[in-house]
């Protein structure tokens, strides 16, 4: 991602460059410091769906997690290689779907394939929420701490990540809270979700501090103007990262999230699929989020982004001089502000501003980064051939 613009809690003095990826490391003593958790910590990705906004380099044998869209990384592998070694491979639980676990796992080997959660069904990433919950709780303890994120994010600076999940984990470990990482709003998003803080946990350290609060209340995907007006009043912007104990989230996914609450005892035996059966597909956001008093929200001095359409990946690319975020064999002349994607071809650009174009077995795909949001109609109005599989064309 392209440098950050806030400033890292992590003092510059103790930051190397890596040798052979130029990225940021730490030195000895921050790294031991990273790790002092008082705690084991697990990870649940959520991994499901193929990412039809990524037509057509995303395809149901090709799904967006294993797109190296931001980097030369997969997307997937990227996710497990930020989370080390606070949280190593053989202690991160991936949910996905039965169509695309062997394509996710072969990009990620070092995850143990009995750490791949399928679902019987697309169950909602509540419901995905709680079997990796009722998983950690069973494999590790119900006091066990895990971090829960999607597949799909992009952050710069991963060790700045690595140490609020470290400060997160001790403030679920003292308290039942439900613990959300905060980003920094750059952009009136009507994408995303927002957290309000509140009243700071800790009366000693305020959230100027870095001081984690308690969430006043929590709007999911506001209208433009009301982004703006929960900007200005210091709302964070939800960064689909959450820590937690596992017995913690399971309790308040039975209290307040009444579209599960006829399977969990189903999960907590080990049915699995008469808890898929019995559950209704909702969002973290809507089904619990929305509803607990106990969310409480810790900022981090991080670069965040979703990785949700072509037009997001000028925000998380590196650009060239004149804005273009560029990946393969691209020349670009007399040319701003693109996103450009060459997968096994070479594309060369004159005279063009602010357009998507994505080439990749003999099909090339043109809009601009406004359309790009959402390709819906446009899929619909293709043949199913061309949809499906867009490399036979």
């Amino acid at each position: 991602m392209p440098e950050t613009r806030v400033v890292s809690p992590i003092p510059p003095s103790s930051v190397t460059a890596d040798p052979l990826t130029g990225a940021d490391t730490l030195d000895e003593v921050e790294l031991e410091a990273l790790l002092e958790t008082g705690t084991t910590m697990w990870a649940v990705v959520f991994a499901g769906g193929i990412g039809t906004r990524f037509w057509p380099l995303s395809t149901p044998r090709r799904p967006k997690q294993v797109l190296a869209l931001v980097n030369e990384r997969p997307l997937i592998a990227d996710t497990i290689a930020r989370l080390s070694p606070l949280v190593p491979a053989e202690r991160v639980l991936v949910v996905t779907s039965a169509d695309i676990a062997d394509t996710l796992h072969d990009a990620i080997p070092e995850v143990p394939r009995a750490n791949m959660l399928v679902e019987p069904r697309p169950l909602g990433t509540a419901a995905a929420l709680a079997w990796g919950a009722q998983e950690v709780s069973r494999r590790a303890g119900p006091d066990t701490v895990f971090v829960a994120l999607h597949a799909d994010l992009a952050v710069g600076y991963p060790d700045i990540l690595r140490d609020t999940l470290r400060r997160a984990a001790s403030i679920a470990l003292a308290d039942k809270v439900l613990v959300t990482i905060g980003a920094q709003p750059t952009r009136p998003e009507t994408g995303f979700g927002y957290l309000q803080p509140g009243m700071p946990i800790d009366p000693l350290v305020s959230r100027a501090e870095g001081g984690a609060c308690r969430v006043e209340h929590f709007v999911e995907k506001p209208s433009a103007a009301l982004a703006d007006v929960l900007i200005d009043k210091g709302a964070l912007w939800n960064s689909g990262i959450f820590v937690w104990r596992a017995r913690v989230v399971l309790d308040e996914l039975e209290q307040h999230t009444a579209e599960l609450q006829y399977g969990l005892p189903k999960l907590a035996a080990g049915e699995m699929a008469a808890f898929a059966e019995l559950v209704t597909s909702v969002s973290i956001d809507r089904g619990l989020l929305e509803r607990s008093s106990n969310v409480v929200v810790l900022p981090a001095a991080m670069e965040w982004d979703d990785v949700g359409t072509w037009a997001s990946l000028r925000r998380v690319r590196e650009l060239d001089d004149t804005g273009n975020g560029v990946m393969g064999d691209v020349h670009c002349v007399d040319c701003s502000g693109n996103v450009i994607h060459a997968d096994g071809c070479c594309v060369v650009a004159y005279g063009i501003s602010g357009m998507i174009v994505v080439s990749i077995d003999g099909l090339t795909f043109v809009t601009t980064q406004d359309r790009a949001t959402e390709l819906g109609p446009m899929l619909n109005a293709l043949p199913g051939s061309l949809r499906f599989n867009p490399g036979r064309h």
